[in-house]
């Protein structure tokens, strides 16, 4: 019998994170660097939120000139309740959630330790995956 996947098997596992008092510009820099959307936000080292660069854009404006962005830090923008799940988490449990909420992300703990994220490209990686294993046993090799 096939058993529903854990959100370990499909999250992004990396030691990432950054502080609440870490100026928005480095964030911003941190993110445009590793390539990442989505960045844990701790504080003396237990996780407080989570800050996307959607979050970061919302809080800055339109113009990115207003409020100043060299003043302000991850805590003025981050998101204080994040969506967090256990690693052993059903993967079906965390995308139904997440799509039932809209949500982009979700912080993946184990004992409440940062362990990872979660994230949309993640399952839309992990489907892609699903699929071309699904067509190849079919053996359907070209997908449409």
């Amino acid at each position: 019998m096939i058993r529903m996947p854990t959100i370990k098997s499909v999250m992004t596992a990396f030691p990432y994170s950054i502080s609440t008092e870490a100026p928005i510009n480095e964030a911003t820099a941190f993110m445009r660097e590793h390539q990442i959307r989505h960045l844990p936000v701790t504080d003396n080292g237990e996780l407080v939120g989570v800050i996307s660069d959607r979050d970061i854009k919302l809080v800055l404006g339109p113009d990115f000139a207003y409020p100043d962005p060299e003043k302000m830090t991850v805590a003025d923008a981050m998101i204080r309740e994040p969506y967090i799940v256990d690693l052993d988490e059903r993967a079906d449990t965390v995308l139904d959630h997440m799509a039932r909420h809209h949500l982009g992300s979700a912080v993946v703990t184990r004992h409440d330790k940062l362990a990872g994220m979660f994230t949309s490209s993640d399952a839309c990686k992990a489907f892609a995956d699903f699929l071309r294993e699904q067509f190849r046993r079919a053996g359907g090799g070209d997908a449409a």
